[in-house]
């Protein structure tokens, strides 16, 4: 048996106690092994690992198969290393076979997210929330507590763009550029920081002619500065009907940060989305 709390041992006799009952207070993430199972020895030691790791939020139970065989046949256990993921005293979630230590990852952290996660997931909710001052200060203070970890400074450049503070932002998405997972989101979001500049008179062509359609995109940079998103997104569209590349294509960059910055599941994306897309095309 280990000597980590979180990791036990559970028979048939203590199964009910130590699993249906305890996922009601917290995750219970059961592995089903046999001590003659070779990708049993190869899975066993990645959840031992991420079970005894600080701020690990579930318990990990051990069940031998072949100790055990009511356990395995009342749960259907046919292949092993099977892991079966309890909360509330049912599995919500399983698979069966030794993964790569990445995807073991996402499955404990789909179920049962450790501090620092969830600490980052009400960080994010307080930006789809658009409370940018808050997300900037939730998000500076988890950097300082945990790290400078590439969501939580992503987090962080998208609460300090939704008040217009390009200038401090940009180094940051310019640091992301180098996260193979995140640069996608990065590149997206440099043409709304350069476009935000705007306001703060420091783009480079900022002496521009001040033409009527200028002083639009102008005027928009502004609005999204003041948490004004959707006259901003109005006024750009309006750039993008009177020429689709004005600014050599700036206005539709600067429309798709945008849409990154909101992300897909804000209101305002889909619709404005669906709209540029009818002017360009």
């Amino acid at each position: 048996m280990s000597n980590i709390a979180n990791i036990i041992d559970v028979t048939e006799a203590t199964f009910e106690q130590d699993v249906i009952q305890k996922s009601y207070e917290t995750p219970v993430v059961v592995d089903f092994w046999a001590a003659w199972c070779g990708p049993c020895r190869m899975l066993g030691p990645t959840l031992e690992r991420i079970a005894a790791e600080p701020g690990s939020n579930f318990i990990l139970a051990k069940v031998d198969t072949d100790a055990n065989p009511g356990i395995s046949m009342q749960f259907g256990i046919r292949g092993i290393p099977a892991v079966k993921a309890f909360k509330d005293g049912r599995v919500v979630n399983e698979f069966v076979g030794a993964l790569p230590e990445p995807r073991v990852r996402d499955f404990i952290r789909q179920i049962a997210p450790n501090e620092s996660e969830l600490s980052l997931g009400m960080a994010n909710k307080l930006l789809a929330d658009r409370k940018w001052e808050q997300a900037e200060e939730r998000f500076t203070q988890l950097i300082t507590e945990n790290g400078a970890s590439p969501e939580a400074r992503l987090g962080l450049a998208k609460a300090l763009l939704g008040q217009g503070k390009a200038a401090k932002a940009k180094p940051m998405l310019e640091d992301l550029l180098d996260v193979p997972a995140l640069m996608g989101t990065a590149e997206k979001l440099l043409p709304l920081v350069d476009y935000l500049k705007l306001v703060e008179g420091r783009e480079s062509d900022s002496n521009l002619e001040m033409t009527p359609v200028e002083a639009q995109y102008r005027q928009s940079a502004r609005l999204f500065s003041q948490g004004k998103l959707a006259p901003a997104l109005d006024g750009l569209l309006d750039v993008l009907r009177y020429n689709k590349d004005y600014r050599k294509g700036k206005v539709k960059e600067v429309l798709l940060g945008i849409f990154e910055f909101l992300g897909n599941a804000d209101p305002l994306t889909g619709p404005y989305r669906q709209e540029m897309a009818s002017i360009l095309f």
